[in-house]
């Protein structure tokens, strides 16, 4: 009794004498902690909401840089909702997005599941690297290279469409082939994202429900529409989310491509708002644009959301 009273005591006391060292610790790690996110507190700040309060403020004021800003009220937003090409571009924003996005996430899903079927690991390794490195070059290099490749004259498409016997089409001269090239050009470099996203949610799904729906007699399409993708819903809407802001911020390719053109068949709205704050230096009006794409973007997104409650299961 006594040794088992002894060797209790012995455990109290090397307990209380931890007790600090543990605790040290927990505070090391907590102000670590905070501290991280203090970073990602200040980073968004300075560089996220900052500027937004910032185009906000200006969008009320005249200024070219040159001058002191002088307040004129809401007159750039009376310009901005009757200026017929600013709006156009606008309606070109949202089309361009729509069909990237539908295409990117359609797309992205076809060779997820082509290639998460294969079944050898090294297989599906190549396929995720080679669809995820054109994201890795610079847009402004992509859209120069692309450009070439659809020249109406000299481009490698026409010159082999010509070699099987096909007309050649007017990618970047024609409205609505300029359109369609953009799209292809911004498809190609961003499927390799939900690509891999959608590839990574595909593997993670149970083997026992996959294999307890083949049991009932579900083919490869019944699984995959019944019970792959809704059980990835979340990551598709999280892709979708990510492919339409990026999409209703595109500037790149079709600036650098077709400068808009041919006319103002792609001109988005961050063209416009380039044309208006650093080509003709009224930065509140590029302001005032900026805040209402920023709008857009944030109803659309919360029209995606609200969608979602309804299409998206959460296991």
């Amino acid at each position: 009794m006594t040794t088992t009273t002894g060797i209790r005591s012995r455990r109290a006391a090397e307990v209380a004498a931890h007790r600090p060292a543990a605790k040290r610790v927990r505070r090391r790690e907590a102000s670590f902690g905070y501290a991280m996110i203090g970073l990602a507190v200040v980073f968004v700040a300075v560089f996220t909401f900052i500027p937004i309060l910032a185009s906000l403020g200006l969008s009320f004021t005249s200024w070219d840089v040159i001058s002191s800003p002088k307040f004129v009220g809401l007159d750039n937003y009376v310009r901005l909702f009757t200026d017929g090409p600013v709006l156009a571009s606008f309606g070109v924003t949202v089309v361009l997005a729509v069909c990237i996005v539908a295409l990117q996430i359609s797309l992205g899903m076809l060779l997820a599941v082509l290639a998460n079927n294969r079944k050898r690991n090294a297989t599906r390794v190549f396929f995720r690297t080679s669809f995820y490195l054109p994201l890795l070059a610079s847009s402004a290099a992509v859209s120069i290279f692309m450009g070439y490749i659809f020249d109406t004259k000299f481009g490698l498409i026409n010159y082999y469409l010509n070699e099987i016997g096909l007309p050649g089409a007017h990618w970047l001269n024609d409205p609505f082939w300029a359109k369609v090239t953009v799209v292809l050009v911004v498809v190609w470099q961003q499927v390799g994202f939900t690509f891999v996203l959608f590839v990574a949610a595909l593997m993670s799904v149970p083997v026992d429900v996959q294999e307890a729906a083949a049991i009932d007699g579900a083919g490869p399409w019944r699984t995959l529409f019944r019970i792959k993708i809704p059980l990835i819903s979340p990551t598709i809407l999280f892709a979708t989310v990510i492919a339409m802001i990026n999409a209703m911020q595109l500037f790149d390719q079709p600036f650098i491509m077709t400068k808009g053109g041919p006319g103002t068949a792609t001109t988005t709205a961050t063209i416009s708002l380039y044309q208006a704050g650093f080509q003709n230096l009224q930065f509140g009006f590029a302001s005032a644009i900026a805040i209402l794409l920023l709008v857009i973007i944030g109803i659309i997104t919360g029209i995606q959301f609200i969608a979602a409650r309804k299409l998206v299961f959460y296991q």
